[in-house]
């Protein structure tokens, strides 16, 4: 994989239909990702949302949703206010059992300025593994408990 990818996999443990659901509603992901205060599955809907830095700044995210595939495959462009460089980002599902294959790929990472950490590849790693591997995972171990 090139310096301007990310890749990340992660098994979690709920069926396709739940981790959709979980990636694509607004009111989900607010349990567990960002607070995306409008956000429509429809190509080309322009969603918002806001994310610190490691120094507490504040980046505003403008995303353009590019692809779907209901249930396999959720695309959108990446990029901030005020910064140049745009981005794709691929989240594809894939079943296995009652359990879901989360593979995500951020390609274009190098159209960011690479003047600061928050750009460089290993913190856009470092975030991605944490959204997909503690907090979405988090998300269903938290509703499987709740639910027992």
């Amino acid at each position: 994989m090139d310096n301007s990818t990310v890749f990340v996999e992660h098994v979690i443990e709920a069926p396709v239909a739940d981790v959709w659901k979980a990636i694509t509603d607004k009111e989900e992901m607010k349990k567990w990702y960002f607070t995306v205060e409008d956000f429509r599955l429809e190509k080309e809907f322009i969603f918002h949302f806001d994310g610190q830095g490691s120094k507490g700044e504040q980046y505003h995210h403008i995303c353009v949703i590019t692809e779907i595939d209901p249930g396999k495959k959720l695309q959108h462009t990446w990029r901030y206010q005020d910064f140049p460089g745009e981005s794709l980002v691929t989240w594809e599902l894939i079943p296995e059992g009652d359990f879901t294959r989360v593979q995500l790929t951020h390609q274009g990472l190098d159209s960011f300025p690479q003047d600061s950490p928050d750009f460089e590849k290993a913190s856009f790693k470092q975030g991605w593994t944490q959204i997909i591997t503690v907090m979405l995972a988090g998300f269903f171990k938290e509703k499987t408990s709740v639910n027992s």
